[in-house]
């Protein structure tokens, strides 16, 4: 058995950067470190007083110690991780493009005063669930021992039981809603259309900007020569470059489950 040490260190980049800061807001926030107000998201203040960090720090705040923060930092290392090292092995770009995408899409929702929440860690929590709920649909999942369902459920099981144990249930929809249109603009959409319309940008996907176009594509000895460099954002974890050029098998078994075929436009 590994020690913590070992685990922590064995975690993907993104996840552990991302529960790790979680963990000390809320840990510096538990001990009178500072206010939760102070990083909360709260408009008037972004745009009067240009307090733009509330725009980043609101993500950090899974709330108090309690049960709910615990389950909301298992969600990361368990699903966050899964992500990261399944779907999304060795393309860490594209991971950290969605967590970005999903940031900026539950900012423009909170920005609507009936969706607004002060802060949108959990909803971003929320989100990756939802994503790894689609790209694992079968996944066969046991509540507290109590339900077994299918992966494709959990999120709305999550957020039933949210609302049984008096939680709000306004990040949770968030959540669902910013994972949706992340997943029908990368996959559903591609897999309809062909085109992909929500391409990882240049400035954190792993390949040489001074190459032609990537997505023009000749041929499989094209696309590994174009992986072979890697934008600086990447290259500081040592990975982005896919391990083989290869289209990922389609999981699914129907189409009421259907998870991800293969990715266009990559």
């Amino acid at each position: 058995m590994s020690s913590p040490a070992e685990f922590y260190n064995s975690l993907p980049p993104v996840s552990k950067t991302y529960g790790t800061l979680c963990l000390l807001f809320t840990t510096a926030s538990q001990f009178g470190l500072y206010n939760p107000k102070h990083i909360a998201l709260f408009y008037p203040l972004v745009f009067s007083r240009f307090e733009v960090w509330r725009l980043i720090t609101n993500f950090f705040f899974l709330g108090k110690f309690s049960i709910n923060f615990g389950i909301r930092l298992l969600m990361i290392a368990r699903y966050g991780v899964q992500l990261e090292n399944g779907p999304f092995q060795r393309r860490t770009a594209d991971f950290l493009w969605m967590m970005i995408f999903g940031a900026f899409t539950l900012l423009a929702l909170s920005a609507i005063p009936w969706f607004w929440s002060p802060f949108l860690g959990v909803s971003l929590v929320f989100m990756l669930l939802y994503v790894w709920s689609r790209e694992f649909p079968n996944a066969n999942i046991n509540i507290y021992g109590l339900v077994s369902l299918k992966a494709f459920y959990l999120p709305w099981a999550m957020l039933a039981l949210d609302v049984i144990f008096g939680s709000e249930l306004m990040p949770d929809l968030l959540g669902i809603i910013a994972g949706h249109l992340y997943y029908f603009l990368t996959v559903l959409h591609p897999l309809a259309s062909g085109k992909n319309i929500l391409k990882t940008p240049k400035w954190v996907y792993p390949f040489d900007l001074s190459l032609p176009e990537f997505f023009d594509i000749d041929s499989t000895s094209d696309l590994e020569r174009k992986f072979r460099q890697r934008h600086k954002l990447v290259a500081k974890w040592g990975i982005g470059a896919p391990a083989n050029i290869q289209a990922q098998p389609d999981r699914t078994t129907g189409v009421t489950f259907r998870g991800r075929s293969y990715r266009l436009g990559r």
